[in-house]
């Protein structure tokens, strides 16, 4: 009988929880334990920084402080466990303290939101493809809109169905590109061809068709909250409010968290053994099996 087994005997027989509880007890535990192991860690090898590192996370990846807090009941009783049962010596949760229930999250986008934001979009202007292949990269892979707007040519493997990132501290990553927005790209291009590009902005994916130069992130900007407006969606809506929603639904999907730190270009990561222990192929699985955009 393994840790969860006896955790749940616990949660019954000790404790006293319904099974609603305890099923929602389990479901926290295992998905920490999943982003533990996949980042190469024992769980009775966790430690407090650990825990910070997890916590944050799930707070990048969208998680409401009420539902953080609750996460990490659950984790703090699931250690309580273990050390009452002296599978650990010493309690790694025991200074581990909740989210400010008034912190600030951004917005969060439904599907319906991001397929009106898209609707909004006319596609028979000269740019309409090209922003509609912006807001599908933004929300199909996650980017920062700095990253967005340095694309270039080079660093796109479409065939392969993967992007290669740039981000901060110009360290490269891998993304994966779902098949939807593959073609939203193409059809770009297909527009891009008819654009009289200035030299040396040849290589940027996404250029202006009056300017002819590579886009800046105040168009981007400009252009996403007209687009929103016409919606009429009320949300505060930026180009990282995309990034945030494919991070929540790849989440609320049942994807990992580790395959979320990867493909957002998080650094805040401990156990760096992350990027040794997810290979392309799962990254790609991940996005592929889990979000919604790709469940049509």
């Amino acid at each position: 009988m393994n840790y969860l087994d006896k955790y749940r005997l616990y949660l019954l027989l000790e404790c006293g929880f319904s099974a609603n509880t305890i099923e929602a007890y389990l479901r926290d535990v295992t998905r920490f334990l999943t982003w533990a192991e996949e980042g190469g860690l024992d769980a009775l090898q966790v430690t407090l920084p650990h825990l910070h590192d997890y916590t944050w996370t799930l707070h990048e990846c969208g998680l409401a402080a009420s539902s953080l807090s609750r996460a990490l009941s659950s984790i703090r009783s699931f250690y309580r466990y273990l050390t009452l049962e002296e599978y650990i010596a010493q309690d790694p949760t025991e200074l581990l303290s909740n989210p400010k229930q008034g912190e600030h999250l951004p917005d969060v986008l439904t599907v319906a939101e991001v397929d009106a934001i898209l609707s909004a979009i006319d596609l028979s202007q000269a740019e309409g493809q090209r922003d509609h292949a912006i807001i599908e990269l933004l929300y199909c892979c996650g980017l920062r809109v700095s990253e967005l707007c340095a694309l270039t040519l080079d660093a796109l493997y479409l065939d392969d169905g993967f992007l290669r990132i740039t981000g901060k501290g110009s360290k490269e990553r891998i993304v994966p590109i779902a098949p939807h927005a593959v073609e939203e790209l193409r059809l770009w291009f297909a527009a891009r061809g008819e654009i009289d590009i200035k030299a040396g902005e040849e290589d940027y994916v996404f250029v202006s068709a009056r300017r002819g130069r590579h886009l800046s992130r105040i168009t981007v900007f400009h252009n996403i909250k007209q687009y929103v407006a016409a919606a009429g969606i009320q949300k505060v809506v930026s180009p990282h409010t995309f990034r945030h929603t494919f991070a929540t639904h790849l989440l609320e999907g049942g994807a990992s968290i580790r395959a979320i730190q990867v493909m957002l270009g998080h650094e805040r990561l401990r156990t760096t053994a992350v990027y040794t222990h997810l290979d392309r192929r799962y990254l790609r699985e991940q996005v592929l099996a889990h979000f919604p955009r790709n469940k049509r």
